[in-house]
């Protein structure tokens, strides 16, 4: 959320002011006339000296996110057990700054509770691009790579991005119009090597809005040299021989700013071997995901959906079975409820229910 100069001058020039010694002679109006004055004075100062520009090329945005959730686990053959809790589930801040032509920098600061305790740097990269010269860019350093689009309606993340998911420094680059992005990047992964050994690459293409009339798509595909890289697989690793492929597709499609449908499939091209994974219980496994939604805007304040995921060799990592409803509602302008219900069920037979509610607060 960008802030305005006259706001920042106003509050450096009243600290200014109210350092100052005051008026003894003055009577109490000719005291507020003369501090109006020197408030207005220091604004015009700071304009005239260009922080204006400066500080317009400053971009703050931020997420707030409290979650209360109940969860009811059944394990295969066993009784069931209930927990309930309730957290400041995300704290987010972003920072864009702007100051020379192609030239960018993005900074993203993220705090969740119970998971990244203290303040973590989720995102932060220097992107350099052409602009109105030529729709090249490049982005190098932390940041999420373009492999999986993980788009969603629902407050839990799809499998696919559970399984998918990559953050690691890296450099990308790519090639970006209004219908066609193209991308590929490079970095160090955590399974295999002591080079720059995994490489990500993908493309999507957004159909012109005049095309069909009423209808919005968007279709693309990625690949990644290494999927054991993946933030959630790295932690599952016990030994790797061998680099696995992983490949990811998706189609989002909305239908007269009212219907959206949301199909996306990632997985493993390749094998782990038994015993790589250690949730695999000695079986060679090739996981794979695939995630369908269909959601509705009723009206311009609520949305509703509803998902059917699923996906193969996932063991006790996620669901292999999984469908739900979600419910959000604008309450305020960028203030969000949103109730959520799913019901999950493993490779090993157990069942999971997560019923979960969430206030979200985004400028």
């Amino acid at each position: 959320m960008k802030k305005s100069a006259k706001a920042w001058s106003s509050v450096l020039a009243l600290g200014l002011c109210l350092a100052l010694p005051p008026l003894s002679h003055a009577t109490e109006p000719e005291a507020e006339t003369g501090l109006a004055e020197r408030v207005d004075k220091l604004e015009k100062s700071l304009v005239k000296g260009g922080m204006s520009r400066w500080l317009d090329r400053i971009s703050l945005s931020g997420l707030i996110e409290v979650e209360a959730n109940y969860e009811k686990f059944k394990e295969s053959g066993a009784g069931s057990e209930s927990s309930s809790d309730l957290t400041l589930a995300t704290v987010e801040l972003g920072i864009d700054v702007d100051f020379v032509k192609h030239v960018s920098g993005h900074v993203v600061l993220l705090w969740e509770e119970d998971e990244t305790e203290p303040l973590d740097v989720d995102e932060a990269y220097i992107r350099l691009d052409g602009e109105d010269v030529v729709p090249l860019y490049l982005q190098a350093g932390k940041m999420y790579v373009p492999f999986g689009t993980f788009e969603s309606h629902f407050i839990s993340d799809p499998n696919t991005l559970e399984l998918g998911e990559t953050r690691e420094s890296a450099a990308v680059i790519g090639y970006a119009n209004d219908q066609l992005e193209l991308s590929f990047g490079v970095f160090k992964g955590d399974t295999k090597g002591r080079h720059l050994n995994t490489f990500v690459a993908g493309g999507a293409y957004t159909l012109p809005e005049e095309a069909v009339p009423g209808l919005a798509l968007t279709a693309g595909a990625s690949w990644i040299s290494n999927l054991a890289d993946s933030d959630v697989l790295s932690d599952e690793i016990v030994s790797l021989d061998d680099k696995i492929n992983g490949i990811h597709a998706f189609v989002m499609a909305t239908l007269n700013d009212r219907w959206t449908l949301i199909a996306e499939y990632l997985g493993a091209l390749d094998r782990f071997k038994a015993g790589e994974l250690a949730f695999d219980g000695g079986n060679a496994l090739k996981p794979k995901t695939w995630n369908f939604e269909l959601g509705c805007a009723v009206t311009d304040a609520l949305t509703i959906a509803a998902k059917y995921e699923g996906g193969d060799d996932l063991g006790e990592l996620l669901p292999d079975r999984q469908y739900g409803a979600v419910a959000s509602y604008a309450l305020f302008k960028n203030t969000t409820l949103s109730l959520e219900y799913l019901h999950g069920k493993f490779e090993t037979g157990d069942k999971r229910d997560l019923v979960t509610a969430q206030l979200a607060f985004e400028f």
